[in-house]
């Protein structure tokens, strides 16, 4: 199997009046395509920056990315690029806020996506949507639907729906979940998964939470302090950590009750009615 990412000796480096922050230093691993792997850490660790310079939000200060084996060249991308490189990597952010514009209706956020990188007539962008909401257990009534008025589950569906309007093949997907309720959290994680297998996407799945990530990633980078950790299989990191630091994230997981490796019972249907009040 080949390679979707492959991350070499990644290097950031932001500078203020205070002198130079080393955020990231010489990260690297390989994620093959069709696979799942988590970047793990607490705030600070430098996994969200990583995230972003694997998804082209954030320029290297040193390292390369490349995707599907082509490197990555550095930004700002030429236009000429721009939506080829778009295409290949996106990104889904913890709050879905930060790409939904609150005075579009669902339809027409993901409208936008589609009339910037296919040239479709409005016919065709309709039944997409349609496809696209019913892939993320949404229905044709959030069409008209403006953020606002749906529930936290339902606006992190409709971006991950807006995501894979452009037909990515790597998701990354920073905090995705930690600001939903836990049984919200299983609904979409449940769909992570399945969207996974139906479309064979790849993910990078950043989080701090080590029993949320058991059910999503099959390997696991521990970060600390811009460095990696340790590196292997989620279970054998899970079951028999090497690192004092990751044995200390695993102490801190507060569910102990709840198992991360059984999915809820049935799969993720229609969404919850509009006058949720789920976050």
């Amino acid at each position: 199997m080949s390679d979707a990412l492959q991350v070499r000796d990644l290097r950031k480096v932001f500078s203020g009046s205070g002198g130079d922050f080393v955020a990231v230093e010489g990260i690297s691993f390989d994620l093959p395509s069709g696979g799942s792997l988590a970047l793990v850490g607490e705030s600070g660790s430098g996994k969200t920056t990583t995230a972003r310079m694997i998804a082209g939000l954030e320029q290297p200060t040193a390292g390369s990315v490349l995707v599907h084996g082509v490197n990555r060249p550095r930004l700002p991308w030429p236009r000429r690029q721009r939506r080829v490189l778009a295409r290949q990597v996106q990104m889904v952010f913890q709050d879905p806020n930060s790409s939904l514009d609150p005075a579009q209706t669902v339809a027409a956020s993901l409208d936008e996506v589609l009339r910037i990188h296919f040239d479709r007539d409005a016919a065709w962008r309709a039944d997409r949507i349609r496809d696209l909401l019913a892939h993320v257990g949404l229905q044709e009534r959030h069409v008209s639907v403006h953020p606002r008025r749906l529930s936290g589950g339902e606006r992190q569906r409709v971006a991950i729906a807006r995501a894979l309007a452009v037909e990515p093949t790597v998701l990354v997907l920073d905090e995705a979940v930690s600001a939903l309720d836990v049984s919200v959290q299983a609904h979409v994680l449940n769909l992570l998964t399945d969207l996974r297998e139906e479309l064979g996407l790849t993910y990078l799945f950043v989080s701090h939470d080590l029993a949320v990530v058991r059910q999503i990633a099959d390997e696991c980078v521990v970060m600390c302090d811009g460095h990696v950790e340790e590196t292997g299989p989620i279970e054998a990191i899970l079951e028999d950590p090497r690192s004092d630091y990751t044995r200390q994230l695993l102490a801190a997981i507060p569910r102990p009750g709840w198992t991360p490796t059984a999915r809820v019972a049935s799969k993720p249907g229609p969404a919850a009615p509009l006058t949720t009040s789920e976050s």
